[in-house]
C-alpha cells in the first residue's frame, strides 16, 4: 500500500499500454500449453483478458498438451475409430504403440481390432499379405480417404503430421505400383517379341536349307546297257 497520497495519485496517473498483437499471441500460446482442453483454454483466456473468440481458440488448439485425449469437440464415430486402429496396424505400428497413441485400454483395442476384421493383436508385427487390404478391395480404400480427412483436420498437430506422412506414402506407393506395372508389361511384350523373332529366324533357316537341297542338280544317270555294240565299237575291233 502507498503510505503517501501523492505517490498513490502519481501511480494512478500512469497509462498502461495494451499488449501488442505479438505479445498477446505469445501469451495465448503459453496459456494453451497449460490448459486441459478447449473449454479450460477459453476460461483461462477470458480470465486473463486475452482474445478467446472461436477463431482464436481454433488457432490455439494445436498448442494444447497432447498427452491427454481432448475432452471436447466431436467424438470420433465407431467406424472412424476402428479405421484409425486398422490403418495404424496396417502401417506397421505395434498394438502397444496404437494403444498408447490413442489412449486405449487393452479391451478397447481388442474390440476395435475385432470390428476391423483384423487378426488378434498379439504384439507381433503383421505381415503385409495378411494385414494390408488389397488396393482394389472397396473395404480397403473407402475408409482411407475419410480417415485422412479426419486426421488432417484434427486439433492435435501430431495427428495432422501423421496424416500428411500417410498421404505422401500412399501417393508414392501408387506411383511406384503404376511404374512397376508398366515395366512388367513392357518386359512381357519384349519377351514375346524375342520369342516370335527366334521362331521366325528358325523358320527362315529351315526354308533356306530346304531350298538349296531342292535346287541342287541331280547326277545324270548312266545309259542303260542294251547288250549291242555300236558301229564305232565294231569298227575298232
Amino acid at each position: 500500500m502507498f503510505t503517501d497520497m501523492k505517490e498513490a495519485l502519481e501511480a494512478e496517473a500512469f497509462e498502461l499500454s495494451p499488449l501488442g498483437s505479438d505479445q498477446s499471441t505469445a501469451a495465448s500460446v503459453v496459456v494453451a500449453h497449460h490448459a486441459r482442453d478447449k473449454d479450460d483454454l477459453a476460461d483461462l483466456l477470458g480470465a486473463l483478458g486475452l482474445p478467446c473468440a472461436e477463431d482464436d481458440l481454433v488457432r490455439l488448439l494445436p498448442h494444447l498438451p497432447t498427452t491427454d485425449a481432448p475432452t471436447t469437440g466431436d467424438l470420433m464415430s465407431a467406424e472412424a475409430f476402428t479405421a484409425v486402429v486398422a490403418s495404424m496396424l496396417n502401417n506397421g505400428d505395434t498394438p502397444e504403440h496404437v494403444r498408447s497413441t490413442l489412449g486405449l485400454s487393452e479391451s478397447e483395442l481388442t474390440e476395435a481390432v475385432q470390428l476391423a476384421g483384423l487378426p488378434a493383436a498379439d504384439g507381433g508385427a503383421t505381415t503385409p499379405e495378411e494385414a494390408v487390404p488389397a488396393l482394389n478391395d472397396p473395404a480397403g480404400t473407402d475408409g482411407i480417404e475419410p480417415l485422412l480427412a479426419w486426421a488432417e483436420n484434427h486439433s492435435a498437430a501430431s495427428i495432422r503430421n501423421r496424416a500428411a506422412r500417410v498421404r505422401s506414402d500412399l501417393t508414392e506407393l501408387t506411383e511406384r505400383r503404376a511404374t512397376d506395372a508398366a515395366q512388367q508389361d513392357a518386359e512381357e511384350r519384349v519377351a514375346k517379341a524375342k520369342a516370335e523373332l527366334e521362331a521366325a529366324q528358325a523358320k527362315l533357316r529351315e526354308v533356306k536349307t530346304g531350298g538349296r537341297t531342292a535346287t541342287s542338280p541331280s547326277p545324270t544317270p548312266a545309259p542303260a546297257s542294251t547288250g549291242r555294240r555300236s558301229k564305232e565299237e565294231l569298227a575298232t575291233i
